[in-house]
């Protein structure tokens, strides 16, 4: 199973929440956390997202491969920002990226593909008559939260792989098997869509 994304059933009122509300919602808080400028303000608005995860009961294994993915890079952000821009900037710059990926990862999490691609395409249907393709729009949509959680399930493979063959230190024997998984994977992709005719006029 992917780390991140990948819905996670349950019945919490965030599971209730119907799809088109919840991505207007994530849209809006984006919108709010990058005009946020306080280490403060910021904190406790990623406070209130990681509460949101208990809320939803999401299990703690779940969590858990999140925060193991999650956590490393925001401390190399972290102090990288620390090094260029001052450690109060360097605070903003983090707790933004916290607050957003946590809140993207729950709103995945929370929600079936199926139903957020039709609430995009229900949504978008108002401007067909302009030119905009709904369903093409949603496809997109779907398709890239699921390309996330492939690449994500990849990832986890091949270190594991990496692990048991004792070369946890080797850059090459995670980039490669990677690469390779990841263009195998795209082209099996893209096999199937041109399968079901997509892309054709």
């Amino acid at each position: 199973m992917s780390p991140i994304g990948l819905y996670e059933p349950g019945s919490s009122v965030l599971h209730r929440t119907p799809a088109g509300v919840k991505f207007a919602l994530l849209l809006a808080f984006a919108v709010l956390i990058f005009l946020l400028g306080s280490p403060v303000a910021l904190g406790a608005v990623a406070a209130g997202v990681l509460a949101a995860y208990a809320v939803a009961r999401i299990p703690l294994r779940r969590c858990w491969q999140v925060s193991r993915l999650l956590l490393p890079l925001l401390a190399v952000i972290f102090l990288l920002q620390w090094w260029t821009l001052g450690a109060q900037q360097a605070g903003v710059v983090t707790l933004r990226l916290l607050a957003a990926i946590a809140a993207a990862n729950l709103f995945t999490l929370t929600t079936r593909v199926d139903d957020l691609v039709s609430a995009v395409e229900r949504g978008l249907s108002p401007l067909r008559r302009v030119g905009v393709r709904p369903e093409r729009v949603g496809l997109l949509v779907g398709l890239t939260l699921q390309a996330v959680a492939a690449l994500s399930i990849i990832a986890a493979e091949t270190r594991e792989a990496q692990r048991a063959r004792n070369a946890d230190r080797s850059p090459s024997a995670f980039a490669v098997p990677f690469l390779v998984r990841t263009l195998r994977h795209s082209d099996e992709l893209g096999e199937a869509l041109a399968a079901r005719g997509v892309g054709d006029d």
